[in-house]
């Protein structure tokens, strides 16, 4: 659906743009094409630089800070802010502060999009998903169904490309957004159709304060849903069982789903996965067996998360099927990056948390762990039940130390590496050496100490492999597909 020339649904408005990352800057353009006086901002004068050659309007709309006589007041219709920058806790960017001071909203590039969307009269279905992990696969697995099935799909938020890059769709088109906790709740008047809540469990609650308004952020994935909707949530931990009940006196529809046994702690799932075969009432969906890049449960609930989308959205149940069977994974997560003299090494650099890592060493029966970077609540020590499979542990930066005394207190083999750089050989030679025959990269920790994103972290391991594999014989062996050999299913 091209956008007419004189599409301007944001003429008059003046709004602030603050943080010109991989999201902002495109929201600045995009928000200028469409009649909206636009002021642009970042604090890294390095992010500030594309913005003023493009010819935007740059200069701090903090009050205090903005050139002009109106100088000490805020003077913008709303402020539309980076996902990273808080307007809350721990301590609110001044721009945020202002606005909301002001009653100014405070809002995302996705609220953005679809008040856009919603002005050119098109009524393309949003599709929303979150959850504490699992959200980028989901995302992905969905628009890869759409795709196969023929439907136009366009996939962004936290996935892919900037929410305000993407094109516009006509009626039959479907926006398939990952949405995290921060994007959520700077959400204002958007209506997910279909809406996906896969998990719950402690993160990013510096931002959030506390557990309960974590999952307050997260809730508001199903707002503004009517009855028409559909609202999917995960039965697999307790804090989203509790979730669903909650829903129970929403207006949407209200699906279950479940990576394992059909019957939850007292909850029903509609899709489940007992016994690694996915299925519904109607019968068994698929055999995710064949579904090489969704190993181990927690995909199993990707997959039947995105079934139930997919379903409702009206794909066939044979092109689900095979859609899920092809869909190839994506970096980051449990990816296989070679494999060299036995030994597989294995990229999980996406979890950044100890729920996320859990769900790794499920996954297999014995590894060497590269674990480490900016710890999350509660550290490593909810994985005590899995030390058992870690056969040595490699730790590196800002909590090494820490997470050495945990593991030294459980009988588990470590060492403090401290740079990536070091831990990639010293886990290579110790796995080679028979303590394990995989490698993996899990860290359960954020990687902004030492790396700009944890696919920063993924890339520099995958370079190191083959790096340091290339030294002992040509030809490491890299391998498509994301699923473990022999993992457990």
């Amino acid at each position: 659906m091209s956008e007419p020339a004189a599409f301007r649904p944001f003429a008059g408005q003046r709004i602030a743009v603050v943080g010109l990352g991989k999201a902002g800057l495109p929201a600045a353009l995009r928000l200028r094409d469409w009649g909206a006086e636009v002021v642009a901002w970042d604090d890294k004068a390095a992010a500030r630089a594309p913005a003023e050659a493009a010819g935007l309007t740059v200069h701090d709309p903090s009050p205090g800070q903005s050139p002009g006589p109106s100088r000490e007041a805020w003077r913008f219709d709303a402020l539309v802010l980076s996902p990273g920058i808080p307007h809350h806790r721990p301590r609110a960017h001044p721009a945020a502060a202002a606005a909301l001071a002001a009653g100014a909203p405070v809002l995302s590039e996705i609220e953005m999009l679809y008040r856009a969307v919603r002005a050119s009269g098109s009524r393309a279905r949003f599709v929303g998903i979150t959850g504490t992990n699992g959200k980028s696969t989901t995302t992905a697995l969905i628009h890869h169904v759409l795709l196969a099935a023929g439907k136009r799909s366009e996939v962004g938020g936290n996935l892919g490309p900037a929410a305000l890059s993407l094109e516009m769709l006509p009626d039959d088109g479907i926006y398939t957004l990952e949405m995290s906790s921060y994007g959520l709740e700077r959400l204002h008047s958007v209506r997910f159709n279909q809406a996906v809540m896969l998990n719950l469990t402690p993160d990013h609650l510096e931002r959030h304060g506390d557990m309960a308004g974590y999952a307050a952020a997260k809730r508001q994935v199903f707002a503004r849903q009517q009855p028409e909707d559909l609202a999917v949530v995960g039965i697999d931990d307790a804090p989203s069982r509790a979730m669903l009940a909650a829903l129970r006196t929403a207006p949407a529809r209200l699906l279950a789903v479940s990576g394992a046994a059909a019957a939850q702690a007292g909850e029903q799932a509609a899709i489940w996965a007992e016994g690694g075969v996915l299925r519904d009432a109607a019968g068994p969906i698929l055999d995710l067996a064949t579904a090489r890049a969704l190993p181990g449960a927690h995909n199993a609930q990707n997959a039947a998360a995105a079934a139930a989308v997919a379903l409702d959205l009206g794909v066939p149940r044979d092109v689900l099927a095979e859609a899920l069977r092809t869909y190839p994974g994506l970096p980051h997560r449990l990816e296989r990056v070679g494999e060299s003299d036995g030994v597989l090494f294995v990229n999980d650099s996406k979890a950044t948390n100890a729920d996320s890592t859990e769900r790794a060493l499920l996954s297999f029966e014995r590894v060497v762990l590269i674990a480490g970077g900016v710890p999350k609540a509660g550290g490593i020590a909810p994985l005590a039940p899995l030390f058992g499979r870690i056969a040595q542990a490699f730790l590196i930066g800002e909590c090494a130390e820490e997470f050495a005394g945990v593991l030294t207190a459980h009988g588990v083999p470590n060492a403090v590496a401290g740079t990536l750089e070091a831990a990639v050989p010293a886990a290579a030679a110790a796995a080679r050496a028979g303590a394990a025959p995989v490698v993996l990269l899990s860290p359960a920790c954020a990687s902004w100490d030492q790396f700009t994103g944890f696919d920063a972290r993924g890339d520099r391991f995958r370079e190191l492999v083959r790096a340091q594999s290339a030294t002992r014989r040509p030809g490491i062996h890299d391998h498509p597909g994301h699923a473990p050999a022999g993992e457990k299913r």
